[in-house]
């Protein structure tokens, strides 16, 4: 009769080493031999989800490249995710390029660490000494320190490293994200300035004294919210159904910004005072400069000379599409069909284009009456004897 030993585990456990504070997982790989590594968590349950993971990419076959990833530093994987997944078509140029500048910074700090070295506490250590840091501005006479870092840019840092962070789990390359268990220190909510609303009589002032072509970008985005300078600016006249009202989108900031988008009076007018002043061009707005483009591709020193001329206080001019939005949401339009109409892929960020609606919500408050039932009766009947 043959001795049989005990059945093999193929399930793992998660255990804690005598003076380490992270607990580690103990594990088979497909041909059978033991693995034990540093789960990086302090908590019994996220550990448990690193065995998980670690357990599923060797029953799904990706373990080899899982446990090779370990050895991958921040600066390599940055390299992958900048021509992955940050340039054009995955993210918009201006993303891209935010991307970079924030890299600037995160390099030298992490750089060199392995994706599994990077912590929390050394997270957290960097957030603290950049906004302690000053700004750095280039003039002719070589770099100047001014002032502290604004948190907002600092988060901004924060939010790519996470990103890239996120990436990486996504490909097996990292367990879990360190950015997920660290606070940022400071409200931001205070730092950045809140969206425009553009009443009717100051869109008014500024179409009174706007050149043509820029009265018309104002009809079209503050009527239809399009993007100006990702999908209005290029567009050409064959992407323009005057006769069906339609506007045909064929490049957009989100997939679900591509398509046909239906034309309000207002913009249909606006887009046929366009087509006649832009006579002798496939392009909607043709640049009147010869360059890279054959279309207008920056439209904000006029902008901003507009809004002097009309004496209407700076904004930009993409918050026309926060004027959309919160218009639809007063008008009774149902919270997740403008949402659509903006043509976002994710329902939270209507919270930030309808801020405005806020403020006719307190106007509408303001007209409370609190001596309601209390007036003299305002009818023809006298009163009984």
């Amino acid at each position: 009769m043959s001795k049989r030993g005990r059945p093999r585990t193929t399930n793992g456990a998660v255990y804690q080493r005598t003076g380490s504070t992270f607990w580690w997982a103990r594990y088979r790989d497909k041909e059978g031999r033991i693995r034990k590594e540093s789960t990086g968590a302090t908590d019994r349950e996220e550990a448990e989800r690193f065995l998980r993971d670690r357990l599923d990419a060797r029953d799904e076959g990706n373990l080899p490249s899982v446990l090779a990833g370990k050895n991958l530093t921040l600066n390599e994987w940055a390299n992958w995710f900048l021509e992955r997944r940050s340039k054009p078509p995955f993210r918009a140029e201006k993303t891209h390029a935010a991307n970079l500048n924030a890299l600037k910074f995160l390099r030298p700090a992490f750089g060199e660490l392995r994706l599994s070295e990077i912590t929390p506490e050394a997270i957290e250590d960097y957030i603290g000494e950049r906004l302690r840091s000053k700004r750095r501005i280039y003039t002719k006479f070589g770099l100047v320190h001014r002032g502290k870092l604004k948190p907002s840019s600092v988060h901004q840092e924060f939010r790519v490293l996470t990103r890239i962070l996120s990436v990486a789990i996504k490909q097996k390359r990292l367990a879990m994200n360190p950015c997920s268990m660290v606070e940022f220190p400071v409200s931001i909510g205070k730092t950045t300035r809140k969206p425009h609303y553009m009443m009717a009589s100051e869109q008014e002032r500024i179409e009174f004294v706007a050149p043509g072509y820029l009265k018309n970008v104002i009809r079209i985005i503050s009527e239809m919210g399009l993007r100006p300078y990702k999908e209005l600016m290029p567009m050409r006249k064959d992407e323009v159904d005057l006769e069906n009202r339609l506007v045909h989108i064929p490049d957009s900031k989100t997939p679900n910004g591509e398509g046909d988008m239906p034309m309000t009076e207002l913009a249909w007018q606006a887009f046929k005072d366009q087509i006649e002043e832009a006579k002798g061009s496939d392009y909607l707005f043709p640049s009147p400069k010869k360059g890279r483009k054959p279309h207008i591709t920056n439209l904000r020193k006029v902008w901003a000379a507009t809004l002097k001329k009309a004496g209407v206080p700076y904004f930009s001019l993409y918050e026309l599409r926060h004027t959309f939005a919160t218009r639809l949401s007063a008008g009774g339009v149902a919270d997740h069909f403008v949402t659509q109409l903006l043509r976002q892929g994710d329902a939270g960020v209507f919270k930030r284009y309808s801020q405005a609606k806020l403020n006719m919500m307190r106007e509408a408050m303001d007209r409370l009456d609190r001596k309601a039932n209390e007036h003299e009766p305002i009818s023809g009947t006298g009163k009984s004897n």
